[in-house]
């Protein structure tokens, strides 16, 4: 079963900053430009001549310790066994366990649940919902234990279904499918998909907006100029958070409060504890003497 403290740190994430696995000259800047989760790409950033060299310099990064997300090749394909094997051997040789690892074209729970198999009990995998039948099977996948949060791949589901990936409405209904499969699964809030401009902050910032108001809590970044903007655009504001701190501080004795002459009940509590966790802010951390002292509710 994955350590609930990795799953946490997973949940809690909202940048991913990608960097080509047949780069390693770049992962360390990658590492330091201030995203929660650095992605190591397996994937579409390595040509197929350059999968073998990727993979090694990859093992070797997360062999002498460094953290980071690997996302594989797809299953099927020549790479994937030989991708799977090199985080699981890194995981060996620095004496620790698998870390995440993202599975793209993720539509077979049965090939999640052999990925799952594959890392081991700790294992934390992130399917990458990119195909329109990802899309119509996410509770299914979002449900294989081990699936900590699922991606939306967005550029590749609009190629698939002819539509331009920048068209928030041509993609609307399924961002909020897997967002409705995810949690239906019981899987972590979603992560969105890249904002291909990477100069464009404004749009990047409306692309934030729109995936935050249909749940998503987190997105992949490009561009080490990204991971600021978007940060910054998952986090709650500050008097959002101060809420939160208070109706969690008021639910700590369990049952129904009223905080400020309002009924303080689970709906109301996941949303705050769901508001802490994107602060990056771990419940147990709230300080009852900056909370406001409830009153019980009386019925």
């Amino acid at each position: 079963m994955t350590p609930p403290a990795a799953r946490a740190d997973l949940l809690a994430t909202r940048t991913l900053l990608f960097v080509p696995g047949d780069r390693p000259e770049r992962f360390a800047k990658a590492a330091s430009a201030g995203a929660d989760l650095v992605v190591l790409d397996l994937e579409d950033a390595v040509a197929p001549e350059a999968k073998s060299a990727a993979r090694a310099a990859v093992r070797e990064w997360l062999a002498s310790g460094h953290p980071g997300m690997v996302r594989v090749n797809p299953p099927g394909t020549d790479w994937f066994a030989d991708d799977v094997d090199a985080v699981t051997d890194a995981a060996r040789a620095a004496g620790g366990v698998p870390g995440p690892v993202m599975l793209p074209k993720a539509q077979d729970p049965a090939d999640v649940a052999a990925l799952v198999s594959a890392l081991g009990p700790s294992a934390q995998v992130v399917p990458l919902i990119e195909t329109a039948l990802g899309v119509h099977r996410a509770i299914e996948v979002c449900g294989v234990a081990g699936v900590v949060r699922a991606g939306f791949g967005s550029v590749d589901l609009a190629a698939e279904l002819g539509v331009d990936p920048v068209d928030r409405d041509a993609l609307r209904y399924a961002r909020s499918a897997l967002v409705l499969g995810a949690r239906a699964a019981g899987a972590g809030a979603p992560i969105d998909g890249v904002t291909t401009a990477v100069r464009d902050e404004e749009l990047l910032l409306a692309d934030c907006a729109h995936g935050l108001s249909l749940g998503f809590t987190a997105k992949m970044c490009i561009h080490p100029a990204q991971v600021g903007p978007v940060a910054a655009a998952f986090s709650p504001p500050p008097e959002q958070v101060a809420w939160a701190r208070s109706v969690v501080q008021a639910s700590a004795a369990g049952g129904v409060a009223v905080l400020d002459g309002r009924m303080i009940d689970k709906p109301v509590v996941d949303r705050a504890r769901a508001l802490l966790l994107r602060a990056g802010e771990p419940v147990r951390a709230v300080d009852p003497a900056a909370t406001a002292s409830p009153q019980p509710l009386v019925v």
